[in-house]
C-alpha cells in the first residue's frame, strides 16, 4: 500500500554540560573519569543543612551560548524545584530553571540537506541551566540485576537548549546538531564530548499524516539513549516508520494519551517504550528557597558579546585566504574549536608556512592531543614552540624527523626548544662534513654510482637512510643535493 502524504515533525533537547571547573553550586569537580563517588561534597549528596552557592562562571558561559544561538537574555532569572524520584537525584528534586529561563527566543541558520544553496532557520525556544544527575548502572549481564550509582555527575552544570518543531527530516537534525556542536565548542563552551556525557540529545517526534484532505497527527514521543549523531538518525527514521505503521493498526482514530518515552536501542537499531512522558505539572515546580534570581544587567552581557570574536564560518572561509590551505584542511581546524584556530594563527605566522602548520597540527598535534587525552590549552607544545620548531625545519636545521623528536621530548619533558635540541644532542652539520660523508657512501655503494649516471635518480635514495645511521643530524636534502652533484663531477 502506497504510504500517505506524511510530514514527520521534529523538535530537539540537547543537554550541553558547560566547561566549568566545579559544579554549578558547589566547589566539586567537574573532571571526567575519575573513580565513582570520588567528586562529592554534602552538597550535591543532598545532605541535610548544605545549601547551594552559585557558580558564576556557569552564568557567563550560558549567557555566551545563547548569545551565539542569537537569544535574547532577560534581565532576570531565577531557580525552581523539579520534583522527581529516582535512585540517581539524591535530593530528590532537581534545581533547573522553569518559567524564567536565562536564554529565550533564539535560532540558528542551517544548511538545507536537500538543497546545498539554501539554508533553514531552525527556532531555539529556550535555553536553561540545570544541574545534572547522577549515573545508574546496570548490570543486567551478569545476570544479578544490580544497579550501581555514581554520583559524581550530581551538581555538574548543564544548558538545556530546546529547539523549536521545525525539522522535519532526521538529516535536517543532523545538520542542526552539527551546527550546534562546532558552535559550542568554538566558543569553549563546552567540550561537547558524546561519549563522555557532556552532549546528550533528546528526540521529539510525531507526524502529520494527511488522509486526502483529513489531516492526523500521532502523539508525541520523545525518543533518549541515544549516544552518537548516527544513533538519532537512526532513531528519527525508525520512530517515523513505527509511528506510522502503529497508526495504520489504529485505522482513523489516534489513541488518547499524552506524550511518551521510548528509549533508542541502538545494538537492535530500534526504538522501546520506557514509560508515559510527565508534564510540567506532574513535576510539582516551585522556585527554589535556597538560591536568588539572578540580575543580569545589560553591560554584563554586551561585554561578554565583546568576547564572541570569530564565527565558526568566518574562521573556516579566512583561513584558505589567509594561509594558502585547503577548504578541507580549514574546516578539520576549526572543528576542533576557537583555541584550536588560535594555536594555528599563532604557529603560522611564527613559521610564515600555513600549509607545513596546518599538516603538523593535524598529525602530530591532534594525534597527541587524542592519546594523551588534554586540550590544546594545556597542550605540552605551545604554538609559540610549534611554530620555532617548524621555522627551524624550513631553515634547514632541523630535519622533519628530528623535529619530530624535539616535538616529542617537548611533550613529554617540556621546556623550551633549545634545551629539547640540546638534550638530544641535535648539532647542525656544515657541509664538508655532509660532502665527507656522501664521497664515503658513494665509494662504498658504486652500484649506486652507476644507476644514477644511468638516468636513474631515485637511487640516490638509498644513500640518505645510510647517512642518517651514521650521522642522525644529517639533512636528507643535502645529502640528497651532495650525492647528485659529487656523481655528476665523476
Amino acid at each position: 500500500m502506497t504510504q500517505l502524504p506524511t510530514t514527520t515533525i521534529i523538535g530537539l533537547e540537547v543537554h550541553v554540560q558547560l566547561k566549568t571547573a566545579t559544579k554549578l553550586f558547589c566547589g566539586c569537580s567537574t573532571q571526567f573519569g575519575s573513580p565513582p563517588n570520588t567528586q562529592v561534597c554534602p552538597v550535591c549528596l543532598g545532605l541535610p543543612g548544605a545549601l547551594p552557592v552559585l557558580n558564576e562562571h556557569a552564568i557567563e558561559l550560558a549567557i555566551r551560548a545563547g548569545l551565539s544561538i542569537n537569544c535574547s537574555i532577560p534581565p532576570l532569572t531565577k531557580w525552581d524545584r523539579k520534583q522527581y524520584f529516582y535512585p540517581d537525584l539524591p535530593k530528590g528534586y532537581q534545581i533547573s530553571q522553569f518559567d524564567l529561563p536565562i536564554c529565550a527566543d533564539g535560532c540558528l541558520q542551517i544548511a538545507d540537506p536537500a538543497n546545498p544553496d539554501a539554508t533553514r532557520k531552525i527556532g531555539i525556544t529556550r535555553a536553561h541551566l540545570e544541574e545534572d544527575a547522577g549515573k545508574s548502572m546496570h548490570d543486567e549481564v551478569a545476570g544479578r540485576g544490580d544497579t550501581r550509582i555514581d554520583l559524581n555527575r550530581c551538581g555538574t552544570p548543564l544548558l538545556e537548549i530546546v529547539s523549536e518543531p521545525d525539522m522535519r527530516t532526521a538529516e535536517e537534525a543532523l545538520a542542526y546538531l552539527t551546527k550546534l556542536k562546532e558552535t559550542m565548542t568554538h566558543l569553549g563552551v563546552s567540550d561537547c564530548e558524546m561519549q563522555e556525557g557532556s552532549l546528550r540529545v533528546d528526540a521529539n517526534v510525531n507526524l502529520h499524516i494527511d488522509k486526502h484532505g483529513e489531516k492526523f497527527i500521532t502523539p508525541i514521543v520523545e525518543v533518549k539513549n541515544m549516544n552518537s549523531f548516527r544513533s538519532v538518525v537512526g532513531a528519527i527514521h525508525f520512530e517515523a516508520q513505527r509511528q506510522y505503521a502503529e497508526w495504520e493498526q489504529t485505522g482513523d482514530t489516534i489513541e488518547t494519551r499524552g506524550k511518551r518515552t521510548f528509549g533508542w536501542n541502538d545494538a537492535k537499531e530500534v526504538t522501546e517504550p520506557q514509560r508515559e512522558k510527565e508534564e510540567s505539572a506532574d513535576y510539582r515546580y516551585f522556585p527554589c528557597p535556597d538560591l536568588l534570581p539572578v540580575r543580569i544587567s545589560r553591560e554584563q552581557v554586551d561585554a561578554i558579546r565583546q568576547t564572541l570574536g570569530e564565527s565558526p564560518q568566518a574562521a573556516r572561509e579566512r583561513l584558505p585566504v589567509q594561509y594558502g590551505i585547503k577548504p578541507y584542511d580549514a574546516d578539520v581546524i576549526v572543528s576542533q574549536g576557537r583555541a584550536m584556530v588560535d594555536y594555528f594563527d599563532a604557529a603560522a605566522l611564527k613559521c610564515g608556512d600555513g600549509k607545513r602548520t596546518s599538516s603538523w597540527i593535524q598529525q602530530d598535534v591532534m594525534r597527541t592531543l587524542k592519546e594523551q587525552g588534554g586540550d590544546i590549552e594545556s597542550f605540552g607544545v605551545t604554538a609559540d614552540q610549534l611554530g620555532e620548531i617548524l621555522s627551524q625545519v624550513i631553515a634547514g636545521d632541523l630535519t622533519n624527523d628530528r623535529a619530530r623528536d624535539v616535538f616529542r621530548h617537548l611533550c613529554e619533558q617540556g621546556g623550551s626548544v633549545a634545551d629539547a635540541i640540546a638534550a638530544l644532542g641535535i648539532e647542525a652539520v656544515d657541509n664538508s662534513e655532509i660532502e665527507a660523508l656522501v664521497k664515503d657512501l658513494l665509494a662504498a655503494n658504486p652500484k649506486i654510482v652507476d644507476d644514477v649516471k644511468n638516468g636513474n635518480e631515485k637511487a640516490v635514495g638509498a644513500l640518505i637512510g645510510q647517512a642518517r645511521k651514521q650521522n642522525p643530524n644529517a639533512s636528507p636534502q643535502l645529502v640528497r643535493e651532495t650525492a647528485l652533484q659529487l656523481i655528476a663531477n665523476m
